[in-house]
Formats: structure tokens, C-alpha cells, sequence
């Protein structure tokens, strides 16, 4: 799993690429967490355009980072999910609390 990010006026991008499982779920979060504390944003756009594989403790990675936000009020949306990622979001409802954005 690797991260990349990126601040443009006023909205944070994070691209995650890889496989966000059980074995990188520690590290992404950490990762996650440091970008999201060391950055001055308005909204946040998580693009999974890069992302091979994600179960369900991504899945946990993701909604802990969305309550974290929620706090702050930094919207968090969704951009490029694969077909895998897209039917997760579906089917766990993700896409209410994290809209998916074209």
C-alpha cells in the first residue's frame, strides 16, 4: 500500500494505491492520520483509481478517517473506485456518508 497526496486550492487528494487489507490497514491509517493533521483543507477527495484490492478492515481505515473529519466538518468524497470498490461502497451504504464525485 502506498499513498500519495496533495493539497490544491484548499481541497486535499489522496490517491491510494495498492491493496488496502488486513496487512496494510495499520500502516495506511497511520498514514492517513499524519497526512490529514499536517494539512490545511476544506474537503478531501479520496481517489481509488490506483487501488487493486480493499476488504473490510480498509473499510474500517476509511470510515475511522471519515469520524475523525466528521469532527473537524471536512466533507471526505470518493472519486475513481473500481468495480470491486464500487460495489462495497453500494452495498454498504459508504456512499452516504462519502459521496462518490465524477
Amino acid at each position: 500500500m502506498h499513498i500519495k497526496s496533495r493539497v490544491y486550492n484548499g481541497t486535499l487528494y489522496v490517491v491510494l494505491c495498492g491493496e488496502l487489507d488486513e496487512n496494510s490497514a495499520s500502516n495506511a491509517r497511520n498514514t492517513l492520520d499524519d497526512i490529514f493533521d499536517a494539512s490545511n483543507f476544506k474537503q478531501i477527495i479520496i481517489d481509488l483509481s490506483e487501488l487493486e484490492f480493499m476488504d473490510s478492515t480498509g473499510i474500517g481505515v476509511l470510515i475511522g478517517r471519515y469520524k475523525k473529519m466528521k469532527i473537524k466538518r471536512i466533507p471526505i468524497y470518493i472519486c475513481n473506485p473500481s468495480r470491486q470498490a464500487e460495489k462495497i461502497f453500494k452495498m454498504t451504504g459508504l456512499y452516504d456518508i462519502m459521496p462518490k464525485i465524477v
